[in-house]
């Protein structure tokens, strides 16, 4: 069992918090409103899950998942995060989160900085690339034959073993794209964002499996956004 912190609790954080409390994690919630704003969350979760302010979610987790907009990243407590495992679920949406000069040209991704404002800790992209309905439809378990698959990108070995073992535990193979610099292969826009899981494109209402090959397959054919 492994107590799974979140900073952040919309519609991907609840979805993973779902999910974890499913597999028998225990989850500590947050998000910026206050933790009196989870209650009816928490409620439906059960006793597997509280909440509770940032810090002390970012303290509690053996694991914690920073999804918040990309435009609040700095606001991620620093210190409690010290030597974790983070998961960074975040896209870059100009539109939500106004002009990062450095994504815009592409010299860095979004998930290297968080890693920079999170120097100690150990991060990890996942979790950015499915829709949150597909994300809870979708699990499977262990060798079935539509089992999908989600990508991961990190700096670390170990990290990115510890949280393929947790996908692994919530229905999800894991393929490793490689280091964070890496991580654009599954930012919006590119092949592997998304459209992998949707039964007929544009309709986002029905979810298919989408398996390790296939997700290497999108990987592979990912382009830069100057390139597109």
């Amino acid at each position: 069992m492994t107590t799974l912190g979140l900073i952040g609790s919309g519609n991907i954080g609840s979805t993973v918090a779902r999910l974890a409390v499913d597999a028998g994690h225990d989850v500590v919630l947050s998000n910026s409103r206050g933790p009196e704003t989870l209650k009816d969350l928490v409620e439906e979760l059960g006793p597997h899950a509280r909440a509770a302010t940032a810090a002390e979610a970012a303290e509690a987790g053996d694991v914690v998942v920073v999804t918040v907009p990309l435009k609040a990243y700095g606001d991620v407590p620093v210190a409690p995060l010290a030597g974790k495992v983070v998961i960074d679920t975040n896209n870059y949406y100009p539109e939500r989160d106004g002009q990062f000069p450095e994504l815009d040209d592409e010299s860095t991704t979004v998930s290297e900085l968080l890693q920079a404002h999170l120097p100690e800790s150990r991060v990890v992209k996942g979790f950015n690339n499915i829709v949150a309905a597909h994300l809870a439809e979708l699990g499977r378990p262990s060798g079935a034959a539509d089992r999908s698959a989600l990508p991961i990108a990190g700096d670390d070995e170990g990290a990115k073993a510890t949280v393929v073992a947790l996908l692994d535990s919530l229905g999800y193979d894991a393929v490793d794209a490689g280091p964070l610099a890496e991580g654009w292969r599954f930012q919006r826009d590119t092949a592997a964002y998304g459209v992998p899981y949707i039964a007929a494109p544009p309709d986002l209402t029905r979810s298919k499996p989408a398996g390790a090959e296939e997700i290497r397959s999108a990987l592979a054919a990912a382009r830069r956004y100057a390139d597109m």
